[in-house]
């Protein structure tokens, strides 16, 4: 599960949450875990978060998807639309599912869990995960990595890794839980 060339589908959700987002992509960087697949239609579901239910300007949010795109070219999936008519999941998010298997993903991260029913993905041998638990396995099996691309965040945001932490504790509780337990930091 942890692998460079094992392809993980991030849902919108997972994009437009910065903290969990800008963590995700880090590991999928140089000395990446996984690869990150993702769709134009989940950047454009993305880009309305951004701006709509999140406030950020238009022109922050168009440097987002323009970063993303140009850092994981590799990562934009397209002629995903055939598979939707098939699927039986949540159809607000068929086209996630639709990203997945066309992009050869075989884990969709998300927030919305019960819109990726296991008997809705079986068929495609793929499976949805929360990002945190993914994020738990990732550092279970590269904790310098995990630890080392925190302290990268933290210091380019002029925090400490503990900070950082604690910031990611209001979105992902357990994965800043075992991260502090194990490396002595506080959540408070």
């Amino acid at each position: 599960m942890i692998d460079a060339n094992f392809r993980v589908c991030l849902d919108a959700c997972v994009l437009a949450s910065h903290s969990v987002c800008d963590l995700l992509l880090r590991l999928a960087e140089e000395r990446r875990l996984y690869t990150p697949v993702f769709s134009k239609d989940i950047l454009a579901e993305t880009h309305r978060t951004h701006v709509d239910k999140l406030g950020w300007p238009e022109e922050l949010a168009e440097h987002f998807d323009g970063e993303i795109t140009r850092t994981f070219p590799e990562s934009l999936v397209e002629g995903y639309e055939p598979f939707i008519p098939a699927l039986t999941n949540d159809e607000k998010d068929r086209h996630v599912l639709a990203a997945a298997i066309k992009g050869e993903a075989q884990l969709i991260l998300t927030f919305n869990l019960k819109h990726f029913n296991k008997e809705d993905l079986a068929p495609w041998d793929i499976q949805a995960s929360h990002p945190q638990d993914y994020l738990i396995t990732m550092y279970e099996m590269r904790p310098e990595l995990v630890i080392a691309k925190l302290y990268d965040i933290a210091n380019k945001l002029e925090q400490t890794p503990e900070q950082r932490l604690r910031k990611l504790n209001a979105t992902i509780p357990r994965f800043a839980e075992v991260v502090a337990e194990e490396q002595g930091w506080s959540l408070k």
